[in-house]
């Protein structure tokens, strides 16, 4: 998987919506783009609102570097997983940030170990799954199907 895969950005844009302007997501935070975390990343200076396409998908391919080196250096395993589970991990980890994705021993454990229904029940019994409805519902069966 490449920062420039089609697919999860897709699935992200839709996810995560697009915004051209500032907004406060679920939980208060100062968000723009495609779920780009403005508190924790501001934008580069000399941008102003509304953002351009250009610089939406700027931020989104910086954010999704960032959740690619995250995996890599914490999930090593992620990678052998087939395309669909590396992108359900791919877009929690975008949601939830590397820490917050850590956080699910049991699940993490079972997708390492390939036991994937069992990994979709604790994806789905989740705080994440109850704040993110549907976006649960989808990712959890591609986590079955990979």
């Amino acid at each position: 998987m490449a920062p420039d895969d089609a697919i999860l950005i897709a699935e992200l844009r839709i996810d995560e919506g697009v915004r051209y302007v500032q907004y406060l997501d679920s939980l208060g935070i100062p968000t723009t783009g495609v779920g780009h975390n403005l508190k924790v990343k501001p934008l580069p200076a000399g941008w102003a609102f509304p953002l351009t396409d250009e610089q939406v998908n700027e931020l989104l391919a910086g954010d999704l570097a960032e959740v690619f080196s995250g995996l890599d250096s914490r999930l090593e395993w992620w990678r052998s997983q087939s395309y669909s589970r590396q992108r359900v991990l791919a877009n929690m980890c975008f949601n939830v940030g590397v820490e917050g994705l850590l956080g699910f021993h049991n699940t993490l454990g079972f997708i390492k170990d390939g036991a994937y229904e069992d990994a979709a029940k604790g994806m789905l019994s989740s705080k994440w799954a109850r704040q993110v409805g549907q976006r649960a519902n989808r990712l959890a069966d591609m986590m079955v199907q990979g």
